[in-house]
């Protein structure tokens, strides 16, 4: 068979040109594959990090808390019963609600003194910056130091009593004493401690909606209220959804005010699942305890952050 000078031609070009591609294709991989190598190679210390410090320490947590596990003494299996008998304790019970008190009073407040400060802090307020670093100087200051200076105002004798007694003759209420005012007090004070974060953010996504929304919505006759309630807090309803969840999971973790201003009480008014945690692991050595309470609140913090997530498709809108 005779094959034509011309199609002999045209199939070495296309082998060439097939050549070709696959060559490109290859040196494509490698460049790749080198990037790839490179990326893990710098997320590597991060990558064994994570597993040496968070993955490994919750994996033995989970283990502890099936073992009757003293801090000095050998540990001796349990099964469930460490969650049978955390779940049954009257105790337990009241530090959830008291948890659950805490949250409650505490993120509507902290969101509304965020929100509020935000929306009051326009690029009209001279000075603006300023005030931004003022207020955000409380979150970044020591909790410790926080707390230490708020139980030296409200104890008997403090600043609040003292003025209130100079301005009013009457003495102010034992703030950390009583235990109708003791959660009240931890709760002003985690207010004062906590609302610079959210603040940043809020003010960063009002400063983000576009200015023709605003002024189109003044022509067609809205006041300030009606411009900030119906189109600014539908522009920035993402990051209110992002502050509301992260402030929430932070605050069922609340620690170190109840702590140090009334050591959980008086009696167990304002004792917290974390407080509850610490005792038992580090005051009554039951290692065992405290891991099966830290899995049960583990557990209440993802049910609150999945019922957010399912929410949030009623009232956050990303569309921008």
């Amino acid at each position: 068979m005779t094959v034509p000078i011309g199609s002999g031609t045209a199939l070495l070009e296309s082998a060439e040109e097939e050549l070709a591609h696959a060559k490109q294709d290859e040196a494509s991989r490698r460049h790749v594959g080198r990037k790839t190598g490179w990326g893990g190679a710098f997320a590597a210390p991060h990558g064994a990090g994570l597993a040496i410090f968070t993955l490994l320490p919750i994996a033995v947590s989970l283990v502890i808390s099936l073992f009757n596990w003293p801090l000095l003494g050998t540990p001796s299996f349990l099964g469930l019963d460490n969650y049978t008998k955390i779940l049954t304790d009257p105790i337990f019970g009241q530090v959830v609600l008291n948890t659950v008190l805490f949250v409650v009073l505490y993120v509507p407040l902290n969101l509304v003194v965020s929100l509020g400060l935000a929306a009051w802090l326009t690029p009209r307020i001279k000075g603006r910056h300023i005030f931004r670093v003022i207020f955000f100087i409380p979150a970044i200051t020591p909790v410790v130091a926080n707390v230490v200076v708020w139980r030296l105002l409200y104890q008997q004798g403090g600043l609040i009593d003292g003025i209130m007694q100079t301005t009013t003759g009457v003495a102010a209420p034992n703030f950390l004493g009583d235990e109708n005012w003791a959660m009240i007090a931890i709760v002003v004070m985690s207010v004062w401690q906590g609302f610079g974060y959210n603040m940043l953010i809020f003010s960063a996504a009002l400063d983000a909606v576009p200015e023709n929304l605003t002024e189109a919505a003044q022509i067609d006759g809205a006041n300030a209220w009606t411009i900030f309630w119906k189109i600014k807090l539908a522009m920035i309803s993402p990051s209110i959804f992002f502050a509301t969840m992260m402030t929430l999971i932070t605050s069922f973790q609340v620690f170190a005010q109840p702590f140090i201003l009334t050591k959980g009480g008086p009696g167990s008014s304002t004792s917290t699942i974390v407080l509850y945690i610490y005792n038992q692991g580090f005051q009554f050595h039951q290692l065992g305890l405290a891991s099966a309470a830290a899995w049960v609140l583990f557990v209440i913090i993802l049910g609150v952050t999945a019922v957010q997530f399912l929410g949030q498709k009623k009232w956050v809108h990303y569309d921008g």
